[in-house]
């Protein structure tokens, strides 16, 4: 008798074994050299303007170019990823964002360097939201925020990498030599593509079933899965019919989403322009530059603090509560550290900024991943996200413009508190009732009565 299978039920129900971690191990790979990439700009940039003798606004305007090219491949490659498969979507990230950001430590002038730059950052924008899909799609639901924050802590290990390296080697190898040195996913594209799983999503919509069966039994050693059970692929596929797109907008969505995306815009906006300029404002404010990338670690580290300890929050009191809470935590840093000189308290503030906006980015990812339907989740992530760009495009041009006036540069820390009172109204208005992961849980309920 042919079996019927639940496919999300047994990936959700699952235990956390060998196969999950081979799949842990390649997204927090990928995402640390997202992260080393993203990093480097800023890191460089002392470095960079001098070299190519540009002026505070024209640095600022190379990293809005980029991440408009970030926020392409945010849009390009999270709809691809529907139609060709997530890992063939993440191969061609990672070689277009390691390829030609090791061509731009070659670049003669800035106009080379900004072409180069922004079609790695077509890669760069393009692998975030794919590997929080695959992540989320194969984690056991009870550890899957945990699980998908941790994972996204690569991104803040590459930034620390980044960081060290800069401090260490930058002044006496030259701001090129980190470039060059993201030729490294390139050279493990062979690994990848012969290790890394596809998305189950994929194959039930080409009724793969052998496919189906071989990542389940690697799941579920015990489930002895054959390629002749039920997958239920004419629902799955009934389930997909309706336009992507249109689909995040479906089933009372639509106020979710649009919160989704003001939150993460503005998330987007306070994380692009601390990246960018977090060294230069260090710098200015009187900090050597060994001290000034000190802080970008500091940044960095508490950046994964954040992810961990909101991501065990987060299966306590839920998503929401645990947002809301970092992005008003984050506006008071902020706050703060316009304000204060004492350098022990500022790196103090550093660290908590750092937990409260890239580690509440690592736990919106995996949220909004979960609030859409399985079949829609890539798309409903690269979209919000995507949309989200704007604010990472404005923030650099914004940042450098405050930084060409009178003002202390310290005290342009104080704009980023408004973005962070916008992300936490923002994420009030997430109707949670409306979401997948809510009609799992009562489903599980139901069950367990």
């Amino acid at each position: 008798m042919t079996r019927t299978i639940q496919t999300s039920q047994v990936l959700a129900n699952s235990k956390f074994n060998k196969f999950h971690l081979l799949v842990f191990l390649w997204c927090f790979y990928a995402i640390a050299f997202d992260g080393f990439d993203v990093a480097l700009y800023g890191i460089g940039l002392p470095l960079m303007m001098e070299d190519y003798n540009i002026t505070v606004v024209e640095a600022g305007a190379i990293s809005s170019y980029s991440v408009i090219g970030t926020m392409i491949g945010t849009f390009l490659f999270g709809s691809l990823s529907d139609i060709i498969g997530r890992k063939k979507a993440i191969a061609i990230c990672l070689f277009l964002f390691s390829v030609f950001t090791f061509l731009s430590g070659f670049a003669p002038n800035a106009d080379i360097f900004l072409i180069m730059r922004i079609v790695a950052a077509l890669g760069l924008g393009g692998i975030m939201p794919i590997l929080v899909a695959v992540m989320a799609e194969y984690s056991p639901r009870k550890k899957r925020a945990l699980t998908v924050a941790i994972m996204y802590c690569g991104y803040s290990i590459g930034a620390i990498l980044a960081s060290l390296i800069g401090m260490y080697l930058m002044e006496s190898l030259g701001w090129r030599f980190l470039y060059w040195l993201s030729i490294i996913p390139f050279l493990t594209l062979p690994f990848f593509l012969k290790q890394f799983p596809e998305s189950v999503s994929y194959h039930l919509l080409r009724k793969q079933g052998d496919k189906i069966a071989s990542i389940l039994n690697k799941v579920d050693p015990d489930g002895n899965y054959q390629a002749t059970d039920n997958f239920e692929y004419e629902d799955f596929k009934e389930s997909t019919k309706e336009f992507p797109i249109k689909k995040v907008f479906s089933n009372k969505r639509t106020v979710s989403t649009l919160a989704f995306w003001l939150a993460v815009g503005c998330s987007m906006l306070v994380i692009s322009g601390l990246t960018t300029w977090l060294p230069k404002i260090m710098l200015e404010s009187g900090h050597g530059i060994a001290s000034s990338l000190s802080f970008n670690l500091v940044l960095s580290i508490g950046q994964i603090t954040g992810s961990i300890f909101g991501g065990i929050l987060v299966g306590r009191i839920g998503h929401r509560r645990v947002l809301i809470s970092m992005f008003f935590i984050a506006a008071l840093s902020f706050v703060f550290l316009s304000l204060s000189s004492n350098t022990l308290l500022l790196y103090l503030l550093i660290a908590l900024t750092g937990a409260c906006t890239v580690g509440t980015q690592n736990l919106v990812n995996p949220y909004i991943s979960e609030y859409y339907p399985r079949e829609i989740r890539a798309t409903g992530l690269s979209i919000a996200v995507g949309v989200g760009r704007i604010g990472g495009i404005l923030a650099p041009v914004a940042i450098a413009l405050l930084l060409t006036t009178n003002l202390a540069p310290q005290h342009a820390f104080m704009a980023f508190a408004v973005p962070c009172l916008l992300g936490a109204i923002a994420f009030m208005i997430v109707q949670e009732k409306y979401a997948s992961f809510d009609r799992v849980l009562e489903i599980d309920k139901q069950k367990t009565a």
